[in-house]
């Protein structure tokens, strides 16, 4: 339910564009990146960091895109927080005690502390590879495939990685303990004759 909460933005962004324009929509994802974070405000009384870099970088870029009637600057935003989270993720190799994909996924997901590095490189790279595709794509083709690859690849991208790092992290993940055979209620086939 989270993951569909943080792509909510997305998802009226990409309505508003096939029903009106580029315009619209982003004045859509600038009011509806708001109510994501009051709304969630509202409901656990904190605000995500996530929610609150894309609701900067969505006003700040898609309000340049609303004043210049450029749409350049709201096609750079999906790229500038890919990058900014990609940047925060490498950085937190060296800053802090755990690096960030070990903060947020420990409490659910226990591995050595050599793997939460690697992961979190991964997470770093694949940030700074999303945001680099994302221009690729804006630059290379029109609105309509860069709309269409913002709601669809960019998500279908994100589970596809997600289900990459899930077969990785299998490999650690150790099964629990077997109930000692002296507790189970199996009967020695001899004690039956």
């Amino acid at each position: 339910m989270k993951f569909l909460f943080d792509f909510f933005p997305i998802l009226l962004f990409f309505i508003a564009y096939k029903v009106f324009d580029i315009y619209v929509a982003t004045a859509v994802a600038i009011l509806s990146s708001f109510v994501q974070v009051i709304w969630f405000w509202l409901q656990y009384r904190r605000l995500e960091k996530m929610h609150l870099i894309t609701l900067v970088m969505i006003t700040v870029l898609g309000g340049a895109t609303l004043i210049l009637q450029d749409e350049t600057f709201i096609k750079w935003k999906v790229s500038v927080v890919n990058w900014l989270f990609g940047i925060v993720f490498f950085g937190s190799q060296f800053i802090g005690e755990k690096p960030i994909v070990q903060r947020m996924m420990e409490a659910s997901v226990e591995l050595p502390q050599k793997v939460w590095g690697r992961l979190n490189i991964a997470w770093s790279l694949f940030f700074i590879s999303t945001g680099f595709l994302n221009l690729y794509v804006a630059y290379h083709f029109d609105t309509d495939t860069w709309v269409d690859f913002k709601m669809f690849g960019m998500i279908g991208l994100t589970v596809l990685f997600i289900l990459i790092q899930s077969l990785f992290i299998g490999r650690y993940i150790k099964e629990p303990l077997e109930e000692n055979s002296s507790t189970s209620p199996t009967v020695d086939k001899k004690e039956e004759s």
